[in-house]
């Protein structure tokens, strides 16, 4: 017909067309304003730590690493992550499951409770369980009775850890799974597969990457917690100290360099962190 556009100029002309119609200088101007930024915030900040920890030489670096009380607080951290983020992992994975698979009245609220760790003071989520578990709490007097202890104690730190942890693993899972629908599973079930081998051979290999980068923030998270564990540890040197809290005690004891090198050690372990999440999305866009 006259005047009608041929398809393939449209497509050849919509191709052609730029993303964006903003001028060259707006888009470096953008990039630049980004990089300033990630260098004033992150790299700067990197730097400091590494060259302050390394201010008295290696010999006091390695002193303060070796120290019993940072040993203990290294320790009693990664045990703190191997507790919290296999517990959040399973809680994540049947709260995703739940909340995409199946239809249930409350699902809105569950959702939103599992939200609340995002929207609550970490302080908070500590002093809450403080007032339940401490010697004048709900339960304070009968744990006191049974010689059990929950607050100022390894038992309060893991509680608060995976209170602040709760919602990572889930929130990562619950988009990816509601994204996938439920084609899949209805079809191994009309096949005859049940329960376990439905999740095993249908669902978890579609929700693996997912699940995987879940627990990478959730460790991450576990490790560098400073505010609820702050309230319910005590500080009890060699015995409720995280690593966060060490060099918190460090710094306010005039031991720079010490609590600079205690943190590089944090430092070491987030950038662990960081290299297996790169690889995990390596991995999965091939």
């Amino acid at each position: 017909m006259a005047g009608t556009v041929p398809m393939t100029s449209v497509q050849t002309s919509a191709q052609a067309s730029p993303a964006t119609t903003e001028a060259a200088w707006v888009k470096w101007l953008l990039i630049t304003a980004a990089g300033l930024a990630i260098l004033w915030l992150i790299v700067l900040p990197l730097l400091i730590v590494l060259t302050e920890a390394l201010k008295k030489g290696w010999d006091v670096y390695v002193a303060a690493l070796a120290d019993p009380d940072a040993l203990s607080a290294l320790k009693l951290t990664l045990i703190v992550a191997l507790v919290t983020v296999p517990l959040n992992t399973v809680f994540g994975i049947a709260a995703a499951w739940a909340i995409t698979k199946f239809k249930f009245r409350g699902k809105g609220a569950l959702i939103t409770l599992i939200d609340l760790p995002f929207a609550v003071s970490p302080v908070i989520g500590g002093l809450i369980f403080v007032l339940v578990f401490g010697a004048n709490g709900w339960f304070g007097p009968w744990l006191s009775d049974h010689d059990i202890k929950i607050i100022y104690a390894v038992p309060g730190i893991i509680l608060a850890t995976l209170f602040v942890t709760f919602p990572f693993v889930a929130r990562e899972l619950i988009p990816l799974m509601e994204d996938q629908g439920t084609q899949e599973e209805e079809a191994a079930v009309t096949l005859g597969a049940r329960g376990w081998h439905v999740f095993t051979r249908v669902t978890l290999p579609n929700i693996k990457w997912g699940l995987l980068y879940g627990m990478i923030l959730c460790n991450a998270r576990a490790m560098g917690e400073f505010g609820a564990v702050s309230v319910v540890s005590g500080h009890i040197r060699g015995q409720t100290n995280t690593l966060p809290l060490h060099v918190e005690i460090l710094y306010n004891e005039y031991q720079f360099s010490a609590s600079f090198a205690v943190a590089s050690l944090l430092l070491l372990l987030a950038l662990v962190t960081l290299l297996f999440k790169s690889w995990l999305s390596w991995k999965n866009a091939h």
